[in-house]
C-alpha cells in the first residue's frame, strides 16, 4: 500500500471512512439513479441524516444533480468516481489480492472490483470496471466476440455510445438459450458494436441443439459465415456459470442434474462442465466458439462475481485459456481462501 495512505489510516483514520461512503454513494447513484435519499439510507445501512449530509458536499462539489425523481450521477461525477476507485483500490489493498491470485491461478492479469456484499452491484460494478478496460484495449479491424449472461449484459450497458464509426466487429460467441433476450448473447453483441461505432453479426441459433441438427445447421451458409469469422476472434469476454445454475438455465431434467453430480461438476463455459481439478466431465452438443479455441485468442477475458462462483471461477480458469481475469472484492477472498493462500 502507498506509503501516505499507511499514514493517513493511522494518523486520520475518520477520512479514509468518510471517502468510502462518498465512494458508496457515488456508485450507488451511479447504478441506480435517480435515487432517493431514502433508498441510499437503506442501501448503505447509513441514517437519513448522514446520507443527506454526504449528499449535500457531493451536491456542492457538483459530482451529482438533485432532481424530483431523485439523485443522479454528473459527468464530472462519473470521472471522479473514476479517480476514486483507484484510490480505494489502494486503501483497500487490493492490488495484494491481484497479485496473489495471479500466482495462485497462473494467468497474466487478475483484476479485482471493490465492492460491499450486494450480488446486484457486484454484477453492475464488473460491468462498469469490464466496459472501462475494453474501451482501453479495444482498436480498429479487431473482432471482438462476447458470450451471454447477466454480467456480459451489464458490459454492455455500461459502454458509452460513440458516434463516430470504428472498424470493429463484434460477434455472439454462443447460440442462444432460450432465456431473456436481454442477456442472450446476440443482443449483448448486438448492443456492444451499437454503442462502439462498430458491426455486428447474429447467431440465429439455439445452443443446445441436438447432436443430429448440429451438422445440417452449421453447414446453412449464412451461419458457416459467422462461425468461421468466430475463428478469427482477437478479443473474448465470456461468463463463468455454476454447474447448477447452468443446468437450470438449459433445463436439464433430473436425470442430467444428477450425473452432473455424480460426475463432481462444479463450473460451466461453453456447453463444458468441469470439476474442482478443471477437468472438463460433461459436454452439451452447442454452437460457437469452444475452449480448445480460446488457445489461439490474443486476449482472452473471463468476468464472473460473487462468492457462490468463487468454486466455478477457479474449475475454469487456467492460463491455458485465459489471460485475464475481472472478479469482485468478495469473490476474490474467497478464491483466495479456497486455493490455500495467505488471506489478509
Amino acid at each position: 500500500m502507498n506509503y501516505l495512505l499507511k499514514i493517513q489510516k493511522k494518523l486520520v483514520p475518520e477520512l479514509i471512512n468518510i471517502a468510502e461512503i462518498r465512494y458508496n454513494i457515488l456508485k450507488e447513484v451511479y447504478n441506480y439513479q435517480p435515487i432517493g435519499r431514502r433508498s441510499l439510507s437503506s442501501k448503505l445501512k447509513l441514517s437519513i441524516r448522514s446520507v443527506r449530509k454526504h449528499i449535500d458536499f457531493l451536491h456542492d462539489q457538483k459530482y451529482i444533480k438533485i432532481t424530483k425523481s431523485g439523485t443522479v450521477i454528473t459527468k464530472n461525477g462519473q470521472d471522479f468516481l473514476n479517480e476514486l476507485d483507484i484510490y480505494i483500490k489502494e486503501i483497500k489493498d487490493i492490488k495484494y489480492l491481484e497479485d496473489k491470485i495471479e500466482s495462485l491461478v497462473g494467468i497474466k492479469k487478475v483484476m479485482v472490483v471493490p465492492v460491499e456484499n450486494d450480488f446486484k452491484l457486484i454484477n453492475k460494478e464488473i460491468g462498469r470496471f469490464t466496459a472501462r478496460y475494453l474501451k482501453e484495449i479495444i482498436k480498429d479491424d479487431d473482432i471482438l466476440t462476447v458470450t451471454g449472461g447477466s454480467t456480459l449484459a451489464e458490459i454492455a450497458e455500461n459502454l458509452v455510445i460513440k458516434e463516430k464509426k470504428r472498424n470493429v466487429t463484434v460477434l455472439p460467441g454462443r447460440g442462444g438459450l432460450g432465456e431473456k433476450v436481454e442477456i442472450q448473447a446476440n443482443t449483448i453483441a448486438a448492443k456492444i458494436a451499437k454503442k462502439i461505432g462498430g458491426k455486428y453479426k447474429l447467431l440465429h441459433i439455439p445452443d443446445d441443439i441436438t447432436k443430429e441438427s448440429l451438422a445440417m445447421i452449421t453447414n446453412e451458409p449464412s451461419i458457416k459465415k459467422t462461425l468461421d469469422q468466430l475463428l478469427k476472434t482477437n478479443i473474448l469476454i465470456h461468463g463463468i456459470g455454476t454447474a447448477e445454475m447452468m443446468s437450470t438455465r438449459r433445463g436439464m431434467d433430473n436425470k442430467q442434474v444428477r450425473k452432473l453430480k455424480d460426475k463432481g461438476a462444479i463450473g460451466e463455459a461453453f456447453g463444458l462442465y468441469f470439476n474442482q481439478d478443471g477437468k472438463v466431465v460433461y459436454s452439451t452438443a452447442s454452437v460457437g466458439l469452444s475452449m480448445e479455441n480460446l488457445k489461439e485468442i490474443e486476449k482472452v477475458i473471463a468476468v464472473a462475481g460473487g462468492v457462490k462462483k468463487a468454486k466455478a471461477i477457479i474449475s475454469v480458469v487456467s492460463p491455458k485459456y485465459h489471460d485475464v481475469l475481472i472478479t469482485d472484492e468478495l469473490t476474490a477472498r474467497e478464491i483466495l481462501k479456497l486455493k490455500g493462500g495467505e488471506n489478509k
